[in-house]
């Protein structure tokens, strides 16, 4: 099972979600999106909250708001960062999540520490906390059927980037081909090149001209 919550309203339509427990949370760390940012307590054991940003966005990009929404989510669903003040929670780019077979079930390690980032929790906010619960939903969703649905609109969406770059070369191409073409033919008719039957009888007398024409 894996909870769906929204993100305050004012500042935009973002979507938060985690897993029922550490074999939920290993799907997720399997199968999640390029525009997931992982969020987990620091040091203690808390749920897996993910944050799923619009595409082009970065972890940069995270507003204070929905910062805190995520951060609260994450200490109301740790047992014991939940009743503590002052607690630190981590959050990082689900690219930068490792799994290696040495991992129990629902571990987790990061390729980049550089990458992680580091909030502080002072204390619960009920009214947060109750806001998202309320927005919450339960789904059992094809994790792998829709990371291999998101993977193939991306490959679509890569040759069609593809094809419309060869579509705009072959344009250019046609268009210098045909300048090229214009530029030949305006040669041609360069005046200063061009002579004439009047040219050729300048300075011939009468009798030279008829003598040409025998």
């Amino acid at each position: 099972m894996v909870y769906f919550f929204k993100a305050r309203p004012e500042a935009g339509d973002f979507t938060i979600y985690m897993g029922l427990d550490k074999f939920e949370n290993e799907e997720l760390i399997k199968y999640g999106l390029p525009e997931d940012v992982w969020f987990h307590v620091d040091k203690l054991s808390s749920a897996h909250v993910y944050l799923r940003l619009r595409k082009g966005q970065t972890i940069e990009d995270i507003s204070p708001e929905v910062l805190e929404d995520c951060a609260q989510l994450v200490k109301a669903n740790s047992i014991q960062g939940n009743k503590i003040n002052n607690v630190d929670v981590v959050y990082t780019p689900w690219a930068n999540l490792k799994k290696t077979a040495a991992m129990d079930v629902g571990q987790v390690g990061f390729h980049s520490s550089k990458a992680v980032r580091t909030v502080r929790v002072e204390k619960r906010i009920n009214e947060v906390v109750n806001r998202l619960n309320k927005t919450r939903v339960e789904r059992k969703p094809d994790l792998k059927a829709e990371r291999e649905a998101y993977d193939a609109a991306e490959r679509a969406q890569r040759k069609a980037h593809v094809r419309e770059i060869k579509r705009r070369e072959a344009e250019e191409r046609a268009e210098r081909d045909r300048q090229a073409e214009l530029r030949s033919y305006k040669g041609l008719m360069n005046h200063a090149k061009m002579t004439s039957n009047k040219d050729a009888l300048k300075g011939k007398s009468v009798q030279e001209i008829e003598d040409d024409f025998m």
